[in-house]
């Protein structure tokens, strides 16, 4: 884990090592210090001119200061290079996971690992790390120039120093699980925050804007209670690092003093020691943070780790478009969305010949929508075979598959930005002529009338502009755009008012001309005149054939007819 981690310093080593040797010599300055105070001490007592000490000093502190300025601003930039990089790879990888996965996710706690996770790297990696290094340096630098004052002193200092750091370490794994229950628990608010934002006009109707706020509420808490537990063992080490050089301190001035009183010291040479001594508190502390910081990142890495560890679909090129209307046929086809979840599809078998349109009917829970699933291979089948143009679904390149499928879902979802990029959101290349002749078929000439600055005009967060219906037409339009070869529609006409349902009804029948056309319908009276319709019952087929046919063959779509007022 910690080599993954450090993995991510490899891109900005050069800039590191630089700014580290920065932060090294304003730390050599600094560490010059005492040294130049025992001098100036040694002066003011053999009445000589202090001039030249003085001006050392000053000397090593501005240089010190600038020096350690310009290796902080090196350390802050790599750090947001290392955040951002580390962000990159992180939503790479969750746009890559398979919708399976993310299903069982939560989108808050999924925000949460990009947005504050990733953050905590930029602390562990940039200033943990150098800091820890220069500290090390700093700490071997001032043990000499206490060794060559007294090693009697240096012996009293480390025993009382490794001591308490042996305990301090025992500290460190409980700050790493600690502060992973933490970004846990802040995860889980974020998720619990999502839920009531993204069902907010649900919230304000149902009048449950109290009880959200609790709940809300109540995961802050948890959220709170977590990050008490983090500072509380972060608190204690850092307590041990100031009573380790505290007691040193004591007894370093026991024993030097006892030393001076003997004349075994000088008292120039206790002073400079005790300067050095006092000179220790920011290495250790430095150290003792790293530590800590470094435990952070492991916490932090691991619920990266969890996400990248997820098997993410095939990343391939979209090849050339083809033309061609696409076949479909299912084998007896057995899924399941789980192995403690009940069959969706047992031996759903049919067949959709290319071109013409096919509609999918029946009760909910019939397994309707997981057809779609299965032919965008959201999900895999578990028995059976599922052909595309008489190619196994399996043997088709995903990126390949997806480019010959348009899809326009139940709850025809809308992006944030404006209606143009909604529109060519599954087609960046198309031309203005296409984009105008898509608006133009699905009906939405009136609406970029009525806009602003048509378009160019923002839509608001999941299209809250737009109309239910309006939102379903710039759906279908998008995926028209795509020119595939076989269009998927789920319920695109349930937010449709009559006329703009027929009209849309005309404009299905159009496109079937040209493309194969696979519709889901609780209405039926927009697949009447469908080519075919497939009858779903409980997880299988029950009966396919035209309108006609079905109203004098099949008792189930007769009296789904029959309640639509479309039989008498």
């Amino acid at each position: 884990m910690i080599k993954e981690l450090l993995a991510y310093l490899r891109p900005h080593r050069g800039i590191l090592v630089v700014g580290g040797v920065l932060g090294l010599i304003g730390s050599a300055a600094g560490l010059a210090m005492p040294l130049l105070a025992k001098y100036v001490v040694d002066a003011f007592g053999e009445n000589a001119s202090m001039a030249g000490p003085l001006i050392g000093l000053t000397v090593a502190v501005l240089v010190g200061a600038v020096v350690s300025a310009g290796g902080s601003y090196l350390m802050e930039r790599t750090g947001e290079g290392i955040v951002l990089g580390a962000r990159r790879r992180l939503v790479d990888r969750m746009l890559r996971l398979r919708v399976a996965d993310v299903d069982r996710l939560k989108p808050g706690d999924l925000l949460s690992r990009v947005t504050g996770d990733t953050t905590l790297l930029r602390a562990v990696l940039t200033n943990g790390v150098v800091d820890s290094v220069s500290s090390v340096f700093m700490l071997v630098g001032a043990i000499v120039m206490m060794a060559t004052m007294d090693g009697v002193l240096l012996l009293v200092t480390l025993l009382v120093i490794v001591v308490i750091g042996g305990l301090t370490g025992l500290v460190m794994p409980k700050i790493q699980r600690a502060q992973k229950d933490a970004q846990e628990a802040v995860g889980e608010m974020g998720a619990v925050l999502d839920r009531a934002l993204q069902s907010y006009r649900t919230v304000k109707a149902s009048g449950a804007e109290e009880r959200e706020i609790g709940v809300v509420a109540e995961a802050a808490e948890r959220a709170r209670d977590r990050g008490l537990q983090v500072a509380g063992w972060t608190s204690l080490a850092g307590v041990a690092t100031w009573m380790a050089v505290q007691i040193a301190f004591l007894a370093v001035l026991a024993v030097g003093g006892a030393r001076v009183a003997a004349g075994t010291l000088e008292v120039s040479s206790l002073i400079a020691f005790l300067l050095y001594l006092f000179y220790l508190v920011a290495p250790i502390g430095q150290l003792v943070e790293g530590a800590v910081q470094l435990q952070q990142g492991l916490a932090a890495m691991k619920r990266i780790r969890e996400i990248e560890d997820l098997p993410g679909e095939p990343v391939g090129a979209v090849p050339a478009s083809d033309a061609r209307p696409l076949g479909v046929r299912f084998d007896d086809v057995v899924f399941s969305y789980g192995e403690d979840r009940p069959v969706v599809h047992d031996g759903v078998t049919f067949e959709v010949p290319p071109g013409g349109l096919t509609a999918l009917v029946g009760p909910s829970g019939a397994g309707k929508s997981t057809v779609f699933a299965l032919l965008e291979r959201f999900y895999e089948h578990q028995g059976g075979t599922i052909t595309l143009d008489g190619r196994e679904i399996r043997d088709w390149p995903l990126a390949e598959l997806r480019a010959a499928l348009g899809y326009v879902e139940q709850d025809a979802p809308v992006l944030a930005g404006t209606l143009r990029e909604n529109l060519m959101f599954a087609a960046t290349d198309a031309t203005e002529e296409e984009l105008h002749r898509a608006v133009a078929r699905t009906r939405l000439d009136d609406l970029v009338a009525r806009l602003p600055d048509g378009l160019d005009t923002a839509v608001g967060h999941r299209g809250v502009l737009l109309s239910g219906g309006e939102r379903q037409r710039v759906a279908i339009a998008r995926a028209l755009l795509r020119k595939p070869r076989l269009l998927l529609l789920d319920e695109a006409t349930s937010q449709l008012d009559a006329v703009n349902e027929l009209r849309l009804r005309e404009v299905i029948a159009e496109v079937a001309t040209e493309t194969t056309v696979l519709v889901i319908a609780h209405r039926l009276s927009t697949v009447t005149n469908a080519d075919r319709i497939v009858v779903m019952e409980g997880g299988s087929v029950r009966a396919v054939g035209t309108h006609d046919e079905l109203v004098g063959q099949d008792g189930l779509y007769r009296e789904l007819a029959a309640t639509q007022f479309l039989v008498t």
